[in-house]
């Protein structure tokens, strides 16, 4: 069973956080630490409005639960003044198995033509996911769940510490009442087809 997305992103989060993800201190270095976390969560929301631009015919979806926490240093965990952010975005358009391999490829592919680096690919036929990073330290990831949804997400580099709003971008949904996350219904003529996509 897969674990709930809010519980996946808090692992990310941590994980970054504690300085754990490889290239974290490069990624400080690029950015001179000039950026605070604020900047930085306005940096990872375009990156993931990029990349649903980049999908034609367009998909619906809603923000998800975002987070932040401040980055630690050694093994007693010491504060370092800077903090990491997440963004995350529900697809809320029914993609059809059949259609799941198409949408990742197009995402990879945008990724690559902007210079963002595949780090790992999830083959996996039930829960499908690729990762990837910026040249600027960002995390980025598109990933499967259940009942076939998309999730996107952006994690930030560990920035100066600053208190993070909410994303100023406005969802192409209206808000879904109910638990986090709130299945696809959004039926599409392309993504929803059953039918593969013709070559």
């Amino acid at each position: 069973m897969k674990p709930p997305r809010t519980v996946a992103a808090l692992f990310l989060l941590a994980a970054l956080v504690a300085g754990c993800s490889p290239g974290a201190d490069d990624a400080s270095a690029k950015t001179g630490m000039s950026m605070h976390m604020q900047e930085g969560a306005e940096r990872a929301d375009a990156i993931l409005q990029e990349t649903l631009a980049a999908v034609r015919p367009e998909l619906k979806w809603n923000h998800g639960p975002g987070g932040s926490a401040g980055c630690t240093k050694g093994m007693a965990g010491a504060a370092t003044g800077t903090g990491a952010s997440n963004r995350l975005i529900a697809i809320l358009t029914v993609v059809s198995e059949e259609r799941r391999g198409a949408l990742l490829g197009l995402i990879e592919r945008a990724w690559k033509d902007r210079g963002y680096k595949i780090t790992n690919v999830n083959k996996s036929p039930k829960f499908p996911a690729i990762f990837a990073r910026t040249p600027d330290g960002y995390s980025l990831s598109v990933e499967v769940g259940g009942e076939g949804q998309f999730f996107l997400e952006a994690a930030t580099p560990c920035l100066n510490d600053a208190d993070v709003m909410r994303p100023f971008t406005k969802p192409n949904t209206s808000q879904r009442r109910g638990p986090f996350p709130q299945r696809p219904d959004e039926q599409d003529e392309f993504w929803s087809a059953t039918t593969p996509v013709q070559q």
